[in-house]
């Protein structure tokens, strides 16, 4: 069982590394050949690409917040590998996996940005819905996020998340 443990945060972090590089190489790209350009048309009047210094949040909210970011980045990052080293070993834990590793994919290349630069590159607009610019690492989030969700409220039971109680004990006589 340690074995199959080690594989699965060695696979984890192996996978979260692949993620992060793929975010910080289309930022690298998006800086290179589209700052201080016009938009880059990929669909006429849906899909360009249109470099933006994002120094805030979704939607740029909270606009130079950088300490803030970061607290909560490492925040959501500590509670992640919680889970992550917790969850056992079953097969029905692997899309949990997945699904925490592509958050803390995004939580990380934005992360790294806002050290590096104080700002996050965003890239990616859909210019159809006038949706607000950004990038991969924000998609990884995104998409896995809403994923979550749909599992923890459909897929997962109740006592499939008894391996988060601090005290197994404690908590099984609660109920």
């Amino acid at each position: 069982m340690k074995k199959r443990k080690t594989f699965q945060m060695l696979l984890d972090i192996i996978i979260l590394i692949f993620l992060v590089a793929i975010d910080q190489y289309t930022k690298y790209i998006a800086v290179q050949k589209l700052k201080n350009q016009p938009a880059f048309n990929i669909i006429n009047g849906v899909l360009e690409f249109n470099y933006l210094e994002n120094r805030g949040a979704a939607f740029g909210m909270l606009q130079n917040q950088k300490i803030f970011f970061v607290f909560v980045a490492v925040i959501f990052l500590c509670v992640i590998a919680y889970v992550l080293v917790k969850a056992p070993q079953k097969e029905k834990y692997f899309k949990l996996h997945i699904l925490l590793v592509m958050i803390a994919g995004g939580a990380i290349g934005n992360l790294i940005d806002r050290l590096r630069f104080d700002y996050v590159v965003d890239f990616i607009y859909i210019a159809l819905i006038n949706f607000p610019i950004f990038n991969v690492a924000d998609m990884y989030v995104t998409f896995s996020t809403v994923l979550l969700i749909f599992q923890v409220l459909f897929v997962y039971k109740e006592n499939d998340f008894n391996f988060l109680s601090f005290n197994q004990k404690k908590f099984r006589e609660l109920k």
